[in-house]
């Protein structure tokens, strides 16, 4: 059986032989051989990272069961130099595994869709570009996400930003 994948790029650590984190993500895509690939985008980091990301997302097909295609990933991400990295720390390659065709994944080191896939546009908007009408298990397609991460806010009309609170109303910050 083949399933299709999207999977998540990024880096933001040169590399000695690849270079830049752009040329980071184009080798690493010719490793993976994608059916779709997104523009490379820069983004800020997350955490107490200072460098700046290359992020991308790639749709690949294989025979590989989620486990075993995560496996294929961290090994990719070794050859590539990366080791035991803090949590958002700086990374030569970062691959994630952000959908499936199978669904849901979950075990003790996979979840499928990823975990915080909805809460970041780093991830979001180089998937919509190539798949925005994949539905997100549970919570709509890649696109409305990326939508909803990007959406602007009324402003009120004193100025200042309005928010929605938990329960629905509009208040002012």
């Amino acid at each position: 059986m083949t399933y299709r994948y999207a999977i998540g790029l990024g880096s933001n650590r040169s590399h000695g032989r690849h270079g830049r984190p752009r040329a980071v993500i184009g080798a690493a895509l010719k490793l993976l051989r994608p059916i779709a690939v997104s523009h490379i985008i820069e983004t800020a980091p997350i955490g107490p990272s200072s460098r700046r990301f290359a992020n991308a997302a790639a749709l690949v097909e294989s025979g590989l069961a989620p486990p075993d295609l995560l496996a294929l990933l961290k090994r990719i991400e070794r050859d590539f130099g990366r080791r035991g990295a803090r949590r958002w720390g700086e990374r030569v390659l970062d691959l994630d595994i952000l959908l499936w065709s199978g669904g849901h994944w979950s075990s003790a080191t996979l979840a499928i869709p990823h975990l915080r896939l909805i809460e970041r546009r780093f991830a979001l908007d180089p998937l919509a570009e190539i798949a925005p009408g994949w539905r997100i298990p549970g919570h709509g397609t890649v696109r409305q996400h990326a939508a909803r991460l990007t959406r602007r806010m009324p402003v009120h009309r004193s100025g200042r930003n309005r928010v929605r609170s938990s329960v629905g109303r509009a208040s002012d910050f």
